[in-house]
């Protein structure tokens, strides 16, 4: 089973592809999305082996949010503007469909992406990722971990405190938490994760960070656990 994921501005043409996918029994369409933040969220949370995204999007468009990715799915581009086709195939695309669409096209892209996909080799043991990608105005920013001091949960908002700068965005602490791995980070209040060496010294229920002056508080529920990551319990 591929498991795919569409990505247009245009809800008819969302509409038209889904009819499509749906008339494939080897597709499993895990989610339509209107932008590519929608699609991004999908992306970071299940295994996506196939995109169908149109090209002139708002905000961010499909070869850049594409090229954005650290290791993308396969795709194929279904745009209304034949002038992006090199740029298309410049990121490996399995091909690239002038709107409108129509089924024939569709079914002869599809038999491609299905003899390629399912061709390939095993794939060895992923990399752990060494950054993400955060929502800042109406762009993704590559967020790398070793930049990151630590994260403020504020609500529905987090402030990530970074070398050289402070970004805050939509979303939540536990959410962010969830992507950021636990080798390399830990939560030491209800409000606040830490990079791990960027610890400097833990006085009481306070954490010292390198290179800041603040101090962060140690919840009293994460304290023992934080003492543990150093050997120290």
């Amino acid at each position: 089973m591929i498991n795919c994921l569409i990505i247009d501005d245009e809800p008819f043409a969302r509409e038209l592809l889904e009819g499509y996918v749906a008339k494939f029994p080897g597709l499993h369409l895990l989610a339509s999305c209107e932008h590519v933040f929608d699609a991004l969220e999908v992306l970071q949370q299940q295994k996506v082996d196939l995109i169908f995204s149109d090209i002139n999007m708002p905000q961010v468009n499909g070869i850049e949010f594409i090229r954005s990715l650290q290791n993308p799915p396969y795709v194929i581009f279904v745009t209304a503007y034949p002038n992006f086709a090199l740029e298309g195939f410049e990121l490996d695309a399995l091909d690239y469909i002038v709107k409108p669409v129509s089924f024939p096209r569709f079914l002869k892209a599809v038999n491609k992406a299905q003899q390629i996909i399912n061709s390939r080799p095993l794939a060895v043991a992923p990399q752990e990722p060494q950054f993400l990608f955060v929502k800042e105005g109406h762009s993704l920013q590559r967020v790398l971990f070793d930049e990151i001091y630590y994260i403020e949960g504020m609500k529905d908002y987090i402030k990530i405190i970074l070398k050289n700068r402070v970004i805050i965005t939509y979303l939540r602490m536990s959410r962010v938490e969830d992507q950021l791995p636990a080798t390399r980070f830990t939560r030491i209040q209800k409000s606040y994760i830490v990079r791990m060496d960027a610890i400097r010294a833990i006085s009481g229920n306070e954490a010292e960070l390198y290179d800041l002056p603040e101090k962060l508080p140690i919840g009293k529920q994460h304290k023992e656990a934080l003492l543990a990551r150093f050997g120290l319990s």
